[in-house]
């Protein structure tokens, strides 16, 4: 049965863009694998530690790797892994950078001729409060999909598709009233875009 590792980050609870599209995502999924499992991190309500010395080295039978080989084998277990990733101060939130610490195991799951995630899909969503595509003031700013490609596909050898729901403080900033219209194409494009490569995957899977 298909496995899908779901991770939510935003702190914005019910007002969040970027769960709101992981949201839509997983319902899709579900609806394609009903038999399935869908293992949930909420990393905003229940955030694993930062990764310390003890756990960075230890072996693999130490105390001290359970945390690690915990969240590492939740990876390796799931067939697509889904990450709401909003951006905060023009990067991750730190709650998901713990995680891929904790995750990034040299070895085994990177710096190695086979990762042990390499081939498997992810689903990052990306929202933005602005927009940085290019033509824009803020193109090059972005330090969150050029990390997570590193991160998640160059490193853990993963096959990472982005979902970017932008603008989305345009509703709650006075300057940004005309760029409202913008934004609510971009949620629908986005919501629409979450199923669709949902429906996709599970084909993938079941071919």
């Amino acid at each position: 049965m298909a496995t899908l590792l779901h991770i939510d980050t935003s702190f914005n609870g019910e007002n969040s863009h970027s769960r709101a599209v992981t949201a839509a995502f997983r319902k899709a999924w579900e609806a394609e694998h009903p038999e399935g499992t869908v293992i949930y991190r909420d990393l905003a309500a229940e955030p694993v530690p930062h990764l310390e010395a003890a756990a960075y080295y230890a072996g693999g039978t130490d105390p001290a790797f359970a945390l690690r080989a915990e969240l590492i084998e939740e990876a390796e277990r799931a067939d697509v892994i889904l990450l709401g990733a909003p951006m905060y101060n023009y990067t991750i939130p730190s709650t998901l950078k713990a995680w891929l610490d904790h995750v990034f195991l040299v070895g085994r799951t990177s710096i190695t001729e086979n990762p042990s995630l390499a081939g498997k899909r992810a689903v990052v969503v990306t929202s933005r409060g602005g927009s940085y595509r290019e033509g824009t003031p803020q193109h090059g700013n972005d330090y969150v999909e050029n990390y997570l490609r590193l991160a998640l596909g160059d490193m853990f050898g993963l096959d990472v598709s982005f979902i970017t729901p932008e603008l989305t403080l345009a509703p709650y900033v006075p300057a940004m009233a005309g760029l409202v219209p913008l934004f609510e194409s971009s949620r629908t494009e986005s919501l629409a875009a979450a199923e669709s490569l949902a429906k996709e995957l599970a084909v993938q899977l079941a071919a």
